[in-house]
This record gives structure tokens, sequence and C-alpha cells, in this order.
């Protein structure tokens, strides 16, 4: 596998909980590029895209500007990320809200120009609305549609029709609208929903997720959203959806895909650094990481050595203590 090239995506303005904006930021200073390098992975910070304006000046925007500043992030993100890929580095973005989907992605999508893509979405939440089926009009909740080719212009322009449909598959999906849903199944897109998993296994459900990315494929990737874990394991979100996946399964079973000539990216969003508790959610991003890329076998570690370094919900969801979103997802 190539030198791995961390992509930290400050984005925010695509949540409820705007506080996403500061995880790529926190991920760098707790070490992370340091921590991969300790287990022999080729791993630096090439880029941090920051947003045109921080949510904290004038949280309040007009659903306009909002899309706005979200389509411009991700046009330079993507065009980061292309720029990697064209450079020979393997990318690893690092957000930041799931809006930064439409970035990463159409950026693999233009790196590997030509190439068919496929993509499994590790995630609580379905992410497929539109503009006219969204409650929120939050972006972080569009941006697999737009991968799909539904959603907003200045979202398409960048991302937009990326992933075929009979390319994608969900896997832990457990709160959703039934709006998103009906996109989804209009178009054939496979939903391994938290239920599923229970009864087959993690480890069934990803081989078929990743014989559906890679059906016809030149290429798959994963996208990974933190709150997609139990709470148990990823606290540092903004909506904590209990019965999620667990941590020491999901390394488990995502360890033969470490170091596959047809992975082209990986990306892992909503780390909410404040609601963290005791850098749980930080050393599960490392351990991850650890996990998905090639390392000598004799310094496999999960991460957990390195905890001292310093550094509106739907039903059956808790807001994380302390922050309100400013819209629901």
């Amino acid at each position: 596998m190539w030198p791995v090239s961390l992509i930290g995506a400050a984005s925010g303005w695509g949540a409820g909980f705007r506080e996403t904006e500061l995880g790529p930021e926190a991920l760098h200073a707790y070490g992370l590029a340091e921590g991969l390098r300790e287990a022999g992975i080729a791993a630096d910070w090439t880029a941090m895209i920051e947003p045109e304006r921080r949510w904290r000046e004038a949280p309040e925007q007009l659903r306009e500007t909002v899309f706005r500043l979200v389509a411009e992030h991700n046009a330079r993100l993507a065009a980061q990320v292309a720029k990697e890929i064209g450079a020979g580095r393997f990318p690893v973005i690092l957000g930041g809200d799931h809006s930064v989907a439409i970035g990463s992605w159409g950026g693999v999508a233009r790196g590997r120009a030509g190439q068919k893509l496929g993509l499994v979405w590790f995630d609580a939440h379905l992410d497929a609305h539109t503009v006219a089926t969204s409650p929120s009009m939050n972006p972080h909740g569009m941006s697999a549609a737009v991968l799909l080719g539904h959603g907003a212009p200045e979202f398409l322009a960048v991302g937009g029709g990326v992933v075929r449909p009979k390319n994608l598959c969900y896997i832990g999906a457990r709160s959703y609208e039934a709006e998103e849903l009906d996109l989804l199944r209009r178009l054939g897109v496979r939903i391994i929903t938290m239920a599923e998993v229970h009864g087959r296994g993690l480890g069934a459900a990803l081989d078929e997720a990743v014989a559906i990315a890679g059906r016809g494929t030149d290429a798959f990737g994963l996208t990974i959203d933190l709150d997609g874990f139990d709470p148990e394991d990823a606290p540092g979100v903004g909506l904590r959806t209990p019965d999620g996946l667990r941590r020491a399964e999901m390394l488990r079973v995502l360890a033969p895909l470490a170091g596959r000539a047809d992975l082209a990216a990986v990306e892992i969003v909503e780390y909410i650094p404040s609601a963290d508790e005791d850098q749980r959610t930080a050393r599960l991003v490392e351990a991850l990481l650890r996990t998905l890329l090639p390392r000598p076998p004799d310094r496999r570690t999960d991460g957990r050595h390195r905890a001292g370094r310093s550094a509106v919900a739907r039903e059956g969801e808790t807001e994380t203590a302390g922050m309100a979103p400013l819209f629901s997802r």
C-alpha cells in the first residue's frame, strides 16, 4: 500500500452539532500520526481543510449560506484527495461531519479517473435525504444521496453520482426516516441494519458488503461514521445511538482488509472531542486505522496503550451532555 496521507476535513456546517469542526484538529493534537508511525505505518498529515468561516463566529446562517459553505469546503477537500492519489499516497479523511463524504469520494473518483468505485457505509443513519425530504436541511444527512446522484446542484457538482446504487452497502443502520429509506429502496441499495448484524454476525455482514462494493468496480472505500458504534465504545459523537457496532468485533472483522490493493481510501467522521470520555473515541479512531492500514506483524496493537496522551435526538438516541444541536439530523 502507498504511504498514507491523513487529511483533516474540519467541517461543522453540515451537522446539527457544529462541534464536529474541531474533530480533525483534536486528532492531530492527540498524536494520531505519531501513533500510526509507532506501529510502522508511514502516515503523515498532509492537509487540514479548514472551513471558510468558523461556525462560532456566526452560528446562525441561512440555509443558502450553509449549503454554499459546505459545497465550497467539499470542493477543496475533493481537490486535495485527488492530489494525494495522483502523488501515489493513500488518503485517510478525518472529519468533520459526514457531509465531507461528498468531497472525499468525489475526490477519490477524480483521482481514479475512469474507474468504478464501490463504498461500504458504516453508520447508525442513512444520510440519504434530499432537499425535498430532509426535516432538518443538514447536509450531513444528504451526503449518501448526493454520491448516488440525488441532491442539491452545488453538492452534485462535487460528488454527484460517483457511486452506483448497486455498489453501495450500509452496515449498522438503526435510526432513519421513511423518505430516505424509500429512495434507497427504489435505487436498490443494500441496507444491513443493526438488527440483521445481530442475527447474522458482523463478519458475514462485512463479507457481503465488500462483495457488493467490489462487484464490477475497480476499487472500493470505507466510510465510518463514529455514531455507528455503540456509545460505550464511541462516546465522542453528537447523537449517541444505543445498540451499535462494538469495538472489539469491528477491529477483528476489519483486519483482513488491511493492505488490500483495491481499497481506495478510508474516511472516519463525526468526532466531537468535547464529548469524548478519557479519549475513548480518539483511541478508537487510531485502533481502526492501525487495523486497516498494513504494518509489521510484530507491531499489531490497537492504540489502547496510548490512553494517557493529551491532547435533536431521535427516539432511543441521546444528545451529548452539554451540547444542543442547532437542528436535528
